[in-house]
């Protein structure tokens, strides 16, 4: 039912200025290590609840969510972590490994900024093809570790323009919005899968994250309120077992 974005951790390619892409080798420097470690007491409200944790197969995901699946127990009792395809990060084909400000004068790059659900990478994948197999992923996961009464939280660590097509679909905008979306490393992004329709609640979070409330008794319970959320509910909410979130 709610599903946890999770951008990897910064790593040696984000600070070198090179498009990793797939690019064998590519970890978590030390501020994405030290940014691994804070996720723990960041997913503070969430630990008792996480039902799987999955993840791109690239190593800078696999170190970004060691330290949390640490947290959550041992081998035997804890949650699984699920290496996940369909979350890798884009195939950027013949861009891989070049300079980001290499890339600035070729004229694809116009059309990832402008268009992005036309762009096909050289020898690569199109953004559009990296949606339809994120969403599906995500999706599909979320059906699985929802559980029968809808209450489960799950993690999904992935890649910035892959999390931005995820959250693109949630929010009902077209891909070539989403470079509107800002997606850092370590960020966390918070989607709730209702039975309506998704609600996004929050993009890019930095911090502690915030737990979403839960559903509402009364009729329509999922839908959303006109005129926007009340507050009305935020005492209560803190007060409610964490397994009804």
């Amino acid at each position: 039912m709610t599903v946890i974005l999770l951008r990897h951790g910064r790593s040696t390619a984000n600070t070198s200025g090179l498009l990793a892409g797939r690019s064998p080798g590519v970890h978590l420097d030390d501020r994405g290590r030290a940014q691994a470690d804070d996720l723990v007491t960041r997913l503070g409200d969430y630990l008792g609840e996480i039902r799987a944790v999955a993840r791109s197969p690239l190593d800078r995901c696999a170190e970004t969510v060691a330290p949390l699946l640490s947290a959550l127990g041992t081998n035997g009792d804890r949650p699984p972590e699920i290496v996940v395809d369909e979350l890798i990060e884009v195939d950027y084909g013949g861009w891989t490994g070049r300079p980001i400000k290499e890339l600035l004068g070729e004229p694809l790059w116009k059309v990832v900024q402008q268009q992005p659900s036309a762009a096909v990478f050289p020898d690569g994948e199109g953004l559009a093809d990296v949606q339809s197999r994120a969403v599906r992923a995500v999706r599909e996961l979320d059906r699985i570790y929802g559980g029968p009464d809808g209450s489960g939280v799950w993690v999904a660590c992935s890649h910035g323009d892959v999390i931005k097509s995820v959250i693109a679909d949630a929010m009902g905008s077209h891909l070539d919005s989403f470079q509107r979306i800002v997606v850092e490393p370590a960020s966390i992004s918070v989607i709730r899968y209702g039975s309506a329709r998704p609600y996004v609640h929050t993009v890019n979070h930095t911090a502690k994250v915030p737990v979403p409330r839960p559903p509402r008794e009364a009729a329509a319970a999922d839908d959303a309120v006109v005129g926007g959320e009340t507050g009305a509910d935020a005492d209560a909410s803190a007060t409610v077992p964490a397994t009804s979130r």
